[in-house]
């Protein structure tokens, strides 16, 4: 899966675009800045644009590329991320840590889906947030972007199963005009979710 990843960032253009996921953006624009986990980050978009709103941002990929193109990305916007080579499933952090975490079109097989999202729950502090935005189940159709494959879609039960150690602040199915990148470009049909840690 690295090596699709690696050929994928490996074009000189910024396939998903320089620019931050605008849902995530809102998001963190109006929460008070702290420490930011990034999942399945590649080319830095979302990183890069959290750390010039003060957040403390930790991101990791799979993809060599991708980690490349976002410290160059990093670099040109003059300011710092961590940014590390890890698989998801295997990825790990301190319990509690972060404020929010953040899955941006991060999708995965159902296999280990679940488990991911779950450990992602262990490392939000009490009060922390869950952020998704990825492709439903209907996005089959589009020409947008994403997996072609129905099972690697998304839909609400899913998420509300997945996280329902959460509560639940935000989820919905939303069809959008998507301009990202030239893979993620036209309209999408998506889900968004936010969730809150409980507190203790």
């Amino acid at each position: 899966m690295s090596s699709f990843w690696n050929e994928r960032y490996g074009a000189k253009n910024y396939v998903y675009g320089k620019e931050p996921n605008v849902f995530f953006a809102e998001q963190i624009d109006n929460l008070i800045p702290g420490m930011l986990i990034l999942p399945c980050e590649g080319e830095g978009r979302n990183a890069v644009y959290a750390a010039t709103k003060g957040w403390d941002v930790e991101a990791f990929d799979l993809s060599v590329a991708g980690k490349s193109k976002a410290l160059q990305l990093a670099g040109k916007t003059k300011i710092d991320i961590s940014y590390v080579i890890k698989d998801a499933l295997n990825a790990s952090y301190p319990e509690n840590k972060a404020d929010v975490v953040a899955f941006i079109y991060a999708h995965f097989p159902p296999d280990v889906r679940s488990i991911i999202h779950k450990k992602a729950i262990s490392w939000l502090k009490p009060g922390g947030k869950m952020i998704l935005e990825a492709f439903n189940t209907l996005q089959l159709k589009n020409k947008s972007g994403g997996p072609k494959d129905l099972d690697m879609l998304y839909n609400t039960d899913m998420l509300l199963s997945d996280f329902q150690d959460l509560v639940t602040v935000l989820i919905q199915n939303v069809q959008t005009d998507l301009r990202e990148g030239k893979l993620h470009e036209g309209k999408a049909d998506i889900v968004r979710y936010i969730g809150t840690k409980k507190k203790l």
